[in-house]
């Protein structure tokens, strides 16, 4: 049976909080539904589980158990995304560590891709640009699938991040272990351009990419072996100060089998070497290009601060990814609101200004529901009166 549900209009109670959530509503009717499996019907539906975990993010709650408490005393939150028989603790938990990530990863897939066409394209003239990194996340020792090291164990986040929209594309989540280049393949699509740092480095992937068509701009080790094949012209004005096309690493040992463009460029006194199979653009715009891969650890922080997304609710693998991707679905559904309010990024202030905003229009109503409530109840005591 498909959802059903819609948002409140704008006289309706809470209009701020609807409007935020509005484009997950559009997306809500074709997604999988998702089922009981047993003959009891669920304590909390997908819906209340969705409002709930982006409410969470967007509240900066501490932990699951605050965002429950919250359910059980807010009377915004027991009235607008609590389910109507309110939800018990452990139904909460067992709710978000083993159901939803279906269609949780469904709505963050067409949710992206709206967002897409929403914003506006920054660096179009560059093309289409990933950053790719990863990020670890803390996780406590009961999280036995987490390995990192003796006493220590931590999950791993693989991301993609759209430069052009300023906004999240792609996540997987592996172990703190688990190794970061092999999931370039799975973020980038054909004629994407990913934008990695050294440590994404090798040689076979640098083949394996061009195989594929798919573009990048990695930044290498210093050290690294180069069997000139042709050098290219640099401006005695320019920050470039090497370009030329190579062949990486040592013949017979690890060298790329297809030649790559090299540019080294020097910022503040440091060199950086970048490679790179784009001939389409300037050595400057290489150079340019490696720059913005820093947008996606501004996006790390960013998250991690004022969305509180690594603070834990969920211990099992499933039950973290369900957290993730309820971090990106608020996170999209925030640039959404940003830049059709304020035609803005995303940025703390509007979002402050948003949670200040949905508090007042919450307390407004319910200051307008008693007053109603109570000019109801002295009609009807004169009434009574008059008899």
């Amino acid at each position: 049976m498909p959802y059903t549900i819609e948002p409140l209009s704008k006289n309706q109670a809470i209009p701020s909080f609807h409007e935020l959530l509005a484009p997950v509503y559009k997306i809500l009717s074709h997604t999988p539904p998702l089922e009981a499996k047993g003959d009891r019907p669920l304590q909390m539906t997908f819906e209340h589980q969705l409002k709930a975990l982006i409410f969470y993010h967007l509240e900066e709650y501490s932990s699951g158990s605050h965002l429950v408490q919250a359910l059980e005393e807010d009377d915004f939150a027991k009235k607008e995304i609590a389910p109507p028989d309110g939800i018990k603790k452990s139904s909460f938990f067992e709710a978000v560590n083993h159901r939803g990530l279906e269609q949780l990863l469904y709505i963050f897939e067409k949710l992206q891709a709206d967002t897409a066409q929403t914003l506006p394209k920054e660096y179009a003239h560059l093309g289409d640009l990933v950053s790719i990194d990863g990020s670890l996340i803390d996780a406590v020792l009961s999280m036995h699938w987490a390995d990192y090291r003796d006493g220590s164990k931590k999950a791993k986040a693989h991301l993609g991040f759209d430069i052009n929209h300023s906004i999240p594309s792609k996540i997987f989540l592996t172990d703190g272990k688990g190794d970061e280049r092999p999931f370039v393949s799975k973020i980038l699509s054909p004629g994407q351009t990913g934008i990695m740092d050294r440590y994404y480095q090798c040689h076979k992937d640098f083949d394996l990419w061009q195989t594929e068509g798919k573009h990048f701009v990695c930044r290498i080790k210093r050290k690294t072996h180069k069997t000139v094949i042709e050098t290219g012209p640099v401006r005695p004005d320019s920050i470039v100060f090497y370009d030329a096309t190579v062949l990486l690493g040592t013949p017979n040992v690890n060298q790329t089998k297809k030649p790559v463009r090299l540019v080294g460029y020097r910022v503040d006194g440091k060199k950086y070497w970048v490679a790179t199979d784009r001939y389409d653009i300037t050595a400057e715009e290489v150079a340019y290009i490696y720059k913005l891969r820093w947008d996606i650890e501004i996006f790390f922080g960013w998250w991690k601060r004022h969305l509180k997304v690594y603070h834990l609710i969920a211990r099992s693998k499933y039950g973290l990814m369900v957290q993730m991707l309820a971090g990106l679905i608020t996170y999209l559904l925030i640039a959404i609101y940003c830049h059709n309010n304020f035609n803005e990024k995303v940025s703390i202030k509007r979002v402050r200004e948003l949670r200040i905003k949905i508090k007042n229009e919450a307390y407004n109503f319910d200051f307008q529901t008693l007053n109603i409530s109570n000019l109801k109840k002295q009609k009807k005591d004169y009434a009574y009166a008059k008899t």
